[in-house]
């Protein structure tokens, strides 16, 4: 028996993986976090199968329900958004079944940010204008924070930020970030990735609190700031495709054919 944490994607169906459909598919038991996974990822659970919405359960009820399954010799299909070692809370899972001997296995799905950015059409890491990525949250009544692990220090760094769990705190955001971005810097907020009701809303840090309260956005956003966000037009091409650079795919510099 064996307990597959499951990443499911931001929300749309078509983004779930093969291997997590396949498992899905295949297990009597599926037990997925019914507020942010649609149904529809879960519909292909096999007939009979007993699947639960889990968002008003508890840890212990959802972990009964997991070593019910065990009794029974049963593969569970644990679903959760996005991708599972992004705030997925399955450390505390994961460490009950280590203490039973239930084994378990992981399987990867799209995070939220990276489908954010398909869905914007552009990339996060643009040559000498932003090469690094600080995927973190916001405290407000959620878990606190490790110590050293604050909006101030990453963004002295300057680097795009994926702000998870923010959306409530805008004002504080924009307190601690104006500073070392600028009023001016590009900001997108978006709203339920992957949903048929998704949102993004673009804007500055000095301009966003407001834009999001106009669209009553309380929750399910991602915050994504940096100068990368912005209309960017003049930058440095990547040295990756550059003609004029070898590298050990392409060992000589190409030349470009003359007309005479």
């Amino acid at each position: 028996m064996t307990v597959y944490f499951i990443g499911a994607g931001p929300g749309d169906p078509e983004l779930l993986t093969k291997k997590a459909e396949r498992i899905i598919g295949e297990c009597p038991v599926c037990l997925y976090a019914g507020s942010l996974v649609p149904a529809e990822v879960v519909a292909c659970a096999p007939q009979g199968a007993r699947v639960m919405d889990t968002a008003p359960m508890t840890l212990d009820e959802t972990h009964a329900e997991i070593v019910a399954a065990h009794a029974k010799g049963q593969d569970v299909a644990r679903v959760h958004s996005g991708d599972p070692s992004l705030y997925g809370a399955i450390a505390e899972q994961i460490r009950r079944l280590r203490t039973e001997g239930i084994d378990y296995q992981i399987v990867p799905g799209v995070p939220a940010y990276a489908a954010a950015a398909a869905a914007l059409g552009q990339e996060l890491t643009v040559p000498e204008i932003g090469q690094s990525i600080v995927l973190t949250r916001v405290s407000m009544k959620s878990t606190s924070m490790p110590k050293g692990e604050t909006l101030e220090n990453f963004a002295r760094t300057g680097t795009t930020l994926a702000i998870h769990l923010g959306v409530r705190a805008f004002r504080e955001i924009e307190r601690v970030l104006t500073p070392h971005y600028g009023a001016d810097c590009p900001v997108v907020v978006a709203y339920r990735v992957g949903w048929p009701d998704q949102m993004f809303i673009r804007g500055t840090l000095s301009d966003i609190r407001e834009k999001v309260r106009a669209e009553k956005i309380t929750r399910t956003a991602l915050i994504l700031v940096g100068p990368v966000l912005g209309e960017i037009a003049e930058f440095t091409e990547s040295a990756l495709y550059d003609a004029a650079i070898p590298h050990v795919l392409r060992p000589r510099v190409a030349t470009v054919a003359s007309d005479g």
